[in-house]
């Protein structure tokens, strides 16, 4: 199975965008699936995580402002982001934490 994310941009402060993961070559694994991001010169961190069965946790910096949620029907996962903020800029993976497999990789710049 291979993960493939895509919709990061260029946002203004305030501004939103959703970023999605489509699987290929099979179906999303029945466990949880994550987002993460790492900026630069940073480690890279927890965004947020959502089970097969659509629970949800966030990290303490997004929480309020960020949203993610699968379709397993489309092997499909999302991260709607609104309110960006600066701080926000960085490479958002998805990940699947069963299989330990990473997605390439979507850029996300929060700037004015």
């Amino acid at each position: 199975v291979q993960l493939q994310a895509s919709g990061g941009g260029l946002v203004q402060p305030g501004g939103s965008l959703r970023l999605s993961c489509a699987a290929s070559g099979s179906s999303l694994s029945r466990a949880a699936m994550a987002w993460y991001r790492q900026a630069a010169g940073k480690q890279r961190e927890l965004v947020a995580v959502i089970s097969f069965g659509g629970d949800t946790q966030y990290g303490n910096s997004v929480k309020g402002r960020f949203t993610i949620s699968r379709v397993n029907a489309k092997n499909t996962i999302y991260l709607q982001m609104n309110n960006l903020k600066s701080e926000d800029t960085a490479v958002y993976y998805c990940h699947d934490l069963a299989l330990g497999i990473w997605g390439q990789g979507t850029q996300v710049t929060v700037s004015s």
